[in-house]
């Protein structure tokens, strides 16, 4: 036995084998695959001796085992590790539990985590106070509207008090995540943050106050995020006659019908000029013009065709009765 081990050509083998071992590595790391098949001319034979010929200036004879030793650390050292890593892993995968090869792999979700602000007081029904960072700042939710209580300059509108109960409820000694609109501005002119608000569980707050009857719709200036949906909710809330809506809650000796709904009209940038006939706009002043005979494609803008609808009263310009006139150009409707 011992002798038939000995006639057999180990260098040649081990050549061989560092030769297809460098060949599989030459796509992952040159260096590598050079140092393997460094080794591989070394431990072959005829390469040897071909190399004995051509190389005089070191004894390679001499030299054989320890380029064969450092070569192989080289080769290590510039294997990447990553991939060794992976390989292993996947192999412990599979003896492990062979039934979850094909068991896709999670990715991680890339949404951050949402912050929640604790509520510290309730003004009405859509305004209240959260803590942020040790202070306190005050919230107006986008997109809804209640009846007022605390404006001095009014009186306690219908429903006014049972609104700003409601919002009590629901927010006092809770934490709220506040998600803003860009389309509506960081703060309104009191000062206010502008946000759509959300209790933990994902409740939108704004949306249930319309959907129980406790609050309007309300569009300022130009649509929002979520306008659509609001719309829908207080369409809901009339048919079914909830809270503000229901028969007879906003009858009093003083008030013979419910406060109406808040209405957009446009900041008067401009100089607006009343006429009957048919017209164009007046370029030299900058003005819109009444002109109940223009189409939504001759309007210039979606703040003309508000101007047209609530100022003028052209009706025509909002014909499904959904409060956003030219749907073309104006979005939300």
């Amino acid at each position: 036995m011992f002798k038939i081990l000995q006639k057999i050509n180990w260098g040649l083998i081990f050549g061989v084998f560092f030769f297809f071992l460098s060949l599989g590595l030459l796509s992952k790391s040159f260096l590598a695959a050079f140092f393997l098949f460094l080794i591989s001319l070394i431990l072959i034979p005829q390469t040897f001796s071909y190399l004995k010929e051509k190389i005089t200036f070191i004894n390679l004879e001499k030299a054989r085992f320890l380029i064969v030793v450092s070569s192989f650390f080289l080769a290590l050292a510039f294997t990447p590790k990553t991939d060794l890593k992976n390989n292993d892993s996947n192999k412990q995968k599979n003896i492990i539990s062979p039934s979850l090869t094909s068991t896709p792999t999670l990715i991680p979700s890339l949404t951050p985590t949402p912050i929640f602000y604790p509520v510290v007081k309730v003004v009405d029904g859509d305004t209240f106070d959260v803590e942020v960072d040790g202070q306190t700042k005050r919230i107006r939710v986008i997109g809804i509207n209640t009846p007022e209580v605390v404006d001095p300059r009014k009186t306690v509108e219908c429903f006014g008090k049972e609104a700003s109960e409601k919002a009590k409820s629901i927010l006092l000694g809770k934490k709220v995540n506040l998600e803003r609109d860009p389309t509506q501005g960081d703060t309104d002119k009191y000062g206010r943050l502008l946000r759509y608000v959300f209790l933990e569980d994902g409740t939108d707050f704004g949306l249930l106050m319309i959907k129980q009857g406790y609050a309007y719709e309300y569009t300022y200036n130009f649509p929002y995020k979520y306008q659509n949906e609001y719309k829908k909710a207080q369409k809901q809330a009339e048919e079914a006659k909830r809270g503000l809506w229901a028969d007879n809650v906003c009858i009093t000796p003083t008030q013979t019908s419910k406060p109406t709904v808040p209405v957009y009209i446009p900041t008067p940038t401009t100089v607006f000029q009343n006429q009957t006939s048919s017209s164009t706009v007046n370029e030299s002043s900058g003005g819109f013009v009444c002109n109940c005979s223009k189409t939504c494609s001759q309007m210039i803008s979606c703040e003309e065709a508000y101007f047209q609808l609530n100022i003028c009263g052209c009706s025509a310009r909002d014909q499904d009765r959904d409060g956003v006139p030219c749907e073309s150009i104006c979005p939300g409707g």
